[in-house]
């Protein structure tokens, strides 16, 4: 009798394995984010990779009045220009991919291998592209931050009064804070000790903390080290005068706003070769477009009782 029970009496689940198809998804990567900067920028297009900013040279100068009643003599004036004003030119973000033909030839279905090694490739030029507007040497945000507008946090954690500062410095329509999930998680503490639980917004189908009205955007390019950071409050737009990102448009082979993909051939091993080039950059066009809030402490918690 033990025996009759212990035998199979239907078709097993790893035979039946044999004859079935698993669904497969596309490779996830961990390391893609929303890139919500690139998304908050006013993107221009600019000519021959490069964008120059003029500025009024001393509009302390020009000189108005309020007409009066009497017979005083109207100012003259004019607008004096800088000499040459700042240019910014594109930077590049590149790499090729390769790809051996036999295994795109051979293994394809039901995902496309070269399809798939482009998407990866490029999701990761466009986070280099995020890293590289706030932190690269030459246009990065965090690098042309005028000393008058940076300020220090009062008690090493980000406080309501700290951000209440930032906006002082950015006073003429602030865009949005920009800072790590920890310092916004920081602010959140400081604000719920203080019983001031910042509201929400809701953004491109997302919610996201503000503090007087001003979205806190997410981002882990501006990185925590030893348990510091910063936290940027930005204003954004040509018209605004605030800070602006800058593309190549009309490039060959162009996917997307500064993004192209070229084949570059087969070599003698059958393997196929395809550039990847993202040509960006950024420009703050008036010193109080952007203030930081500098070496902001993301450890400190509350044991609430």
């Amino acid at each position: 009798m033990t025996d009759i029970h212990e035998a199979h009496t239907a078709l097993g689940d790893v035979a039946a394995r044999t004859l079935s198809n698993a669904t497969k998804t596309v490779p996830m990567m961990g390391t893609i984010t929303p890139r919500w900067l690139v998304h908050l920028l006013q993107w221009v297009p600019v000519e021959a990779g490069i964008y120059r900013v003029n500025k009024v040279k001393d509009p302390n100068a020009i000189e108005v009045d309020c007409s009066a009643k009497d017979e005083r003599e109207i100012p003259a004036t004019f607008v004096d220009y800088e000499d040459w004003g700042r240019e910014y030119v594109l930077n590049a973000v590149n790499t090729a991919v390769d790809v051996h033909t036999r295994v795109s030839d051979l293994y394809s279905s039901p995902h496309n291998q070269i399809k798939e090694q482009l998407r990866l490739t490029i999701e990761t030029v466009k986070e280099r592209q995020e890293s590289e507007l706030i932190n690269n040497k030459e246009y990065g945000l965090l690098n042309n931050i005028a000393a008058s507008q940076k300020v220090k946090s009062r008690t090493g954690s980000p406080t309501p009064d700290d951000l209440d500062e930032l906006l002082t410095k950015v006073w003429k329509e602030p865009a949005f804070f920009l800072a790590h999930p920890q310092a916004i998680a920081a602010f959140g503490r400081e604000c719920t000790r203080r019983g001031v639980p910042p509201p929400t917004t809701s953004l491109f189908g997302s919610q996201f903390l503000t503090w007087r009205g001003v979205p806190l955007i997410p981002s882990d390019k501006l990185y925590v080290n030893k348990g510091k950071t910063n936290i940027l409050l930005v204003r954004t737009g040509e018209s605004r005068q605030g800070v602006v990102g800058l593309y190549q448009p009309n490039l060959p082979g162009q996917q997307s706003m500064g993004l192209s993909v070229r084949f570059m051939g087969i070599n003698h091993k059958a393997i196929a070769s395809y550039l990847v080039s993202l040509y960006c950059s950024l420009a703050v066009l008036t010193d109080d477009a952007i203030a930081v809030l500098e070496n902001v402490d993301v450890t400190n918690y509350y044991d609430y009782k």
